[in-house]
């Protein structure tokens, strides 16, 4: 039952999350591109009602997500927040209000279809977060922040376009791996020990640190380039890099001999519907940040 709960609040987390994506993705569009990468990007977005109402969106999506932690593994919440990829174009075009094409209902089964199969197969379990070690901590954190440098390394001196928004989304896509890493063991903290030990754990003041370069990464990517470029990488990345620091930091399991096969066979349905996705409705969804006045995250 615990499982069936935490799987909800994901999906609530998914929904929540495209949601402020397309708000933000509105207000980015409308900062000048010498303002990018700095304090005043933010000075623009949050003169942005729609950037403070995808803001006040992804706050009650992070509220899901720590619930969804707290109820179950990172190996199984993480990856049903690639339905945050379908949620967002239905609700771009809606905004647009343009209707979504046939392929991209197709490619929003597929990725339904393949992550039910991929979890239905891999029957993430086990893991601890009290037995994780000072050393392992110190190595996940230097290793996610020179990977995400990298990435901001070679994004900056591109300009506006795919690639840039790319790679922006490619690093706040482990930013937000990292984050729900550390919110799960904050979490866990507060489930076994109340909030006293959670506010004096460090991992509840990191995932906020994390959380909040995350978002700055995203801003930045929704302000480089389309989401044809920006959401696969955020989307993609950020379940493969969860289920990796799952497995790496708790310890966690996935079922394996001939299970494989199914976890490969849903891995390839819910890839090939995160890359078809985005360009089935390109026109709609960039066309909602100059059309749509009135209307304003992660990833899980």
């Amino acid at each position: 039952m615990t499982a069936v709960l935490s799987a909800l609040f994901a999906l609530l987390t998914a929904v929540a999350n495209a949601t402020g994506t397309v708000l933000q993705r509105i207000a980015a569009r409308k900062v000048p591109p010498g303002d990018a990468f700095s304090v005043r990007l933010f000075r623009h977005l949050l003169r942005s009602p729609a950037w403070l109402g995808g803001i006040a969106v992804i706050v009650g999506a992070a509220a899901c997500q720590a619930l969804a932690l707290t109820l179950g593994s990172l190996s199984l919440v993480q990856p049903i927040l690639v339905t945050e990829l379908p949620f967002t174009l239905l609700v771009a075009s809606a905004v647009a209000r343009r209707r979504l094409p046939a392929i991209g209902w197709a490619a929003s089964v597929m990725v339904a279809a393949g992550l039910g199969l991929g979890l239905a197969a891999a029957a993430p379990h086990g893991g601890s977060t009290e037995e994780v070690s000072a050393g392992k901590w110190v190595l996940t954190l230097l290793v996610s922040g020179g990977v995400m440098a990298a990435c901001i390394l070679a994004a900056l001196p591109r300009p506006r376009g795919k690639a840039r928004a790319a790679l922006f989304s490619s690093a706040s896509a482990i930013g937000y791996a990292l984050t729900a890493t550390l919110m799960k063991a904050a979490t866990d903290t507060f489930d076994r020990h109340g909030p006293g030990a959670f506010f004096a754990a460090w991992q509840t003041y990191a995932f906020v640190a994390a959380g909040a370069c995350a978002l700055f990464l995203l801003a930045n990517a929704m302000e480089s380039g389309p989401l044809v470029a920006s959401q696969p990488a955020l989307t993609l990345g950020e379940a493969l890099v969860s289920l990796a620091l799952g497995t790496v930091v708790y310890g966690e399991r996935v079922r394996t001999g001939w299970w494989l096969v199914l976890e490969g066979l849903g891995a390839v349905m819910v890839t090939w519907g995160v890359v078809v996705l985005p360009r089935a409705d390109t026109e709609g969804v960039e066309g909602e940040g100059d059309g749509a006045s009135g209307a304003g995250r992660s990833g899980s």
